[in-house]
């Protein structure tokens, strides 16, 4: 179906303006139809779940899908724009040639799907559209079903709108129903000035992105994948208190180091042996920050305190809660332990400070003075979050100076007032900042914003002295770099027989010995796929194979499919499921190429010769210069030219100025 078609279809159709629920477009068993290739399911998806615009974009038509998330109440545009590849002012895909596939056929029709930053979610997509990388969400496909992930963002607006997550899944499902084959990404995201593929990598042996399915696809600077699983693990396995003994030397940094390091074995319930456990509690604790008011039994269950307001439950109630919740203990002792820590909390009011709170470890102590059993005091304090007793309320927070946890003990009065009065902390990063609050809500939001900033900056110092400043080691510096040159990530989705006995094929060009030697120098590109039923003949196959390659390549566009790989002499009558397996590639042979096009492969018409001494030997992004004498190319930083420094007019490689 051409585009004027869609269109066409568009535009006879009643236009429909609703939103469709944003946290369930799309997943998979909700919508019919897209039973098809790639090609055909995104014409499908624009005639049935989109509408087009009265403007364009460059010249190319652009569709519209409105979404509403009923998390949120946020309503926002998807748009998708159909650039034909032959109109565009950039034809060929620097993607592809990053990611390895400078060798595909150029496609003859790639779609840009875009949500825009929210504040330009009621405006008209502009000029540069294609260009900006501000969008929370901007995927590029081509429509032989391979594409990129160029960017993904979180609502800048507020942080509890809708996260960079909730896009990811919204894009992968997207990707999913139009059955794309293989979606790359650069990975070259930050946090806080954190390199999230370092970070993620460490703590969870793959990049953010590995939630979704993205595995290493591409290394810069001749990294492979198997150096990259060895850096990752080394990586991994650092453990904690041998990185303190190789940081003995510098005592300020080990002791910044240990702080922290102890902070967290505090708070953890299982031992953290190595940086990787360290840094997944971390990650795991910044993320639950924001619902501070709860924590999680042994079973799961939840409690504290009350869900809606975060206000103290009776001690009554909390020790039904604990005995109720498969707990080995009988009420009367859970009864019996928190009478002991009211008693010291008072105890230790009247001799520190009316706001002076009592660690964990200081109140566990204490306890065992009076009670045996140290599992039950260990379980009673993990439970304490805010009960009352009489007009006593016992509270279990985080200091913000020390990062340990505290227990407090105030009259509920007092603790009205202090909560609704101003209070003013110092943030990390030192300003003085005033919050009025109204309730013991707002109050705990600030203890949550403190938490995230000390956190990002804990995983920051981690971050810079651990991996990019390690002591007296070159393994961890060179592991670190293998890991930072590893920024293309790619996930594949299988070819899958559909439903109805239909059968999936994947029918691959195979050009003549004379083609190969002197046109088609390149790795064979990608064929196309179709979906067909096991009793179509062979030479219906042929006619279906040869309308798929003419639609999807503009080197093919004149293409006549003459025979069905080694099927030479099998008469055209002969059905498939007789001749060819389910899931099979089919080689394809015929004629017609347009070998004069200038739009062959998508990585342009000019192959680079690159046999830099790192081992690469394609272009992967990275900055490179151009040997005069013998035309082969290096990267600039392989060849000692930083990154801040021009390349000279005249460059001679090693063995050039050796010869």
């Amino acid at each position: 179906m051409a585009s004027s078609t869609i269109i066409e279809a568009c535009n006879s159709r009643k236009r429909n303006r609703k939103p469709f629920v944003f946290e369930t477009f799309a997943i998979e068993d909700s919508i019919d139809g897209f039973s098809g290739p790639f090609r055909d399911n995104i014409r499908m998806f624009l005639q049935e779940f989109a509408n087009i615009e009265d403007y364009t974009l460059r010249g190319f038509p652009i569709w519209s899908t409105w979404l509403i998330s009923n998390s949120t109440g946020a309503v926002f545009p998807l748009y998708t724009i159909e650039e034909t590849t032959q109109l565009s002012l950039h034809p060929f895909c620097d993607h592809c040639k990053f990611s390895g596939w400078g060798h595909h056929y150029v496609s003859k029709r790639r779609y840009h799907l875009l949500i825009p930053a929210n504040e330009n979610w009621e405006k008209p997509l502009g000029s540069d559209s294609f260009e900006i990388d501000t969008h929370v969400l901007h995927g590029l496909l081509h429509c032989n079903g391979y594409g990129h992930l160029l960017s993904i963002n979180s609502v800048n607006e507020d942080s509890n709108l809708l996260s960079g997550s909730d896009f990811m899944d919204l894009w992968d499902r997207l990707c999913t129903i139009f059955k794309t084959r293989k979606i790359s990404v650069n990975d070259v995201s930050k946090k806080g000035g954190v390199d999230l593929r370092l970070l993620h990598g460490v703590a969870y042996g793959q990049s953010w992105f590995g939630k979704w399915g993205y595995k290493f696809g591409r290394g810069s600077y001749g990294v492979t994948e198997q150096k990259y699983e060895i850096a990752v693990q080394f990586l991994s396995s650092l453990g904690l208190d041998k990185i303190l003994n190789d940081f003995r030397k510098d005592i300020p940094k080990r002791r910044k180091i240990k702080q922290i390091i102890g902070t967290y074995r505090e708070l953890s319930e299982v031992p953290l042996i190595t940086i990787s456990e360290l840094l997944q509690f971390m990650l795991a604790f910044k993320s639950k920050a924001p619902f501070h008011s709860k924590m999680k039994l042994a079973n799961g269950d939840d409690y504290w305190c009350d869900p809606d307001k975060n206000r103290p439950i009776s001690m009554e109630t909390f020790v039904n809660l604990m005995s109720k919740n498969d707990c080995r203990w009988p009420a009367r002792r859970l009864e019996f332990v928190l009478l002991v820590i009211v008693n010291f909390l008072k105890q230790n009011q009247a001799d520190v400070g009316r706001n002076c709170g009592m660690t964990r470890q200081d109140l566990r102590n204490e306890a065992r003075k009076f009670i045996g059993d140290t599992g039950l005091i260990d379980f009673v304090l993990k439970s304490i979050r805010c009960f009352a007793l009489g007009n006593q309320i016992v509270r279990r927070s985080i200091n913000p100076t020390t990062k340990l946890l505290e227990f407090t003990i105030r009259e509920a009065a007092k603790e009205e007032s202090m909560m609704g009065n101003k209070i003013i902390f110092r943030s990390p990063s030192t300003k003085r900042i005033k919050f009025a609050f109204e309730d013991i809500v707002e109050a705990n939001r600030v203890e949550n914003i403190e938490l995230h900033l000390s956190i990002d900056q804990e995983l920051k110092y981690l971050y810079e002295t651990v991996f990019l400043s390690y002591p007296g080691s070159d393994s961890v510096s060179l592991a670190t770099g293998v890991v930072l040159d590893s920024k293309k990530f790619v996930k594949e989705w299988k070819l899958e027989d559909q439903e109805n006995q239909i059968m999936a094929l994947r029918c691959k060009f195979l050009p003549s010995f004379d083609e190969l030697e002197t046109e088609l120098t390149r790795p064979l590109s990608p064929g196309v796929v179709v979906f067909v039923p096991p009793w179509m003949t062979i030479g219906e196959l042929k006619g279906v194979a040869q309308f798929a390659l003419r639609d999807t390549y503009y080197i093919m566009q004149n293409f006549v499919v003459t025979q069905i790989g080694g099927l030479k002499g099998i008469k055209d009558e002969k059905m498939l499921y007789c001749a060819v397996d389910r899931d099979a590639h089919v080689w394809v042979r015929g004629c017609g190429l347009d070998l004069d096009t200038e739009l062959r492969y998508e990585g342009g018409p000019i192959k680079l010769k690159v046999d830099c001494i790192c081992g690469a030997r394609d272009d992967d992004g990275e900055r490179m210069v151009n040997c005069d004498a013998c035309q082969v190319w290096f990267h600039t930083m392989c060849t000692g030219i930083h990154d801040h420094e021009e390349v000279p007019e005249i460059f001679l490689c090693e063995s050039c100025r050796n010869f």
